[in-house]
């Protein structure tokens, strides 16, 4: 990995802290996408400075909403998120007690509508028909229409300010490398945002990876920050009993 010791703590686009990565570019009231599925391959250091940062009224674009005190959880219970863009919340009790009282809007996607919405923000592409929903509370007050035969819904782009997102490993350059299913989200909420910043767990030269290894060009992002230790806590934890029963 490469000295971060210089004067400003940062050299290129590498950064010395998830706080130093989002100063300068948060701020009340912007649209936020952020990677993950479920707890796997959220960026944990960035939720937690960026609920440190004190940003209010945010909209959050991500396929789930955490969990209790944890991943977006934090920024729910600091009520810092004023509206949820999201595919499954279903593990969060927080998340559930302010929808159903009101002091949260949410906008519920089909998860692949979610992430093709996803991907045509960042492709540039305004909307696109998806038989998904059609005939559904999904496809109230949208625009529909009728090809082949078969009838489909019109859906928006998604587009963000800041893209926060988690890749296994980067280059100086910003070249990502994802992990699993960490790779579900991630790059889309990536493509999708002004301003991308990528948390990491290793950092390595430029040319360290292969050309082919390369899941997302370093063109989408603007600020790294190195977390090598994530938590990576597991939403439900389920074990077996001595024996395998």
């Amino acid at each position: 990995m490469s000295d971060l010791s210089t004067p400003t703590g940062k050299r290129g686009k590498l950064y010395a802290s998830a706080a130093e990565a989002l100063a300068g570019i948060v701020a009340d009231g912007q649209t936020l996408a952020v990677g993950g599925f479920g707890l796997c391959g959220i960026p944990e250091a960035l939720i937690a400075a960026l609920r440190d940062s004190g940003v209010k009224g945010l909209t959050a674009i991500s396929n789930n909403a955490g969990v209790d005190g944890f991943g977006l959880g934090q920024l729910l219970e600091t009520r810092q998120i004023r509206k949820m863009i999201s595919s499954y919340v279903g593990e969060n009790k927080e998340f559930e007690r302010q929808y159903l009282a009101g002091e949260l809007e949410l906008e519920f996607n089909p998860q692949g509508t979610l992430a093709e919405r996803l991907r045509a923000g960042g492709a540039g592409i305004p909307a696109f028909f998806t038989a998904t929903g059609y005939g559904t509370v999904v496809a109230e007050g949208k625009e529909t229409r009728e090809f082949d035969g078969k009838h489909y819904v019109l859906e928006t782009a998604l587009k963000a300010d800041v893209s926060l997102v988690k890749a296994w490993k980067a280059d100086e350059a910003g070249n990502l490398l994802f992990r699993k299913t960490a790779r579900n989200f991630n790059p889309a909420c990536a493509m999708a945002g002004k301003v991308c910043v990528v948390e990491v767990e290793e950092i390595v030269a430029v040319g360290a990876i292969d050309p082919d290894q390369v899941h997302l060009p370093g063109i989408y992002v603007d600020r790294i920050v190195l977390n090598a230790t994530p938590e990576k806590r597991i939403e439900q934890r389920t074990v077996r009993t001595e024996g395998g029963k």
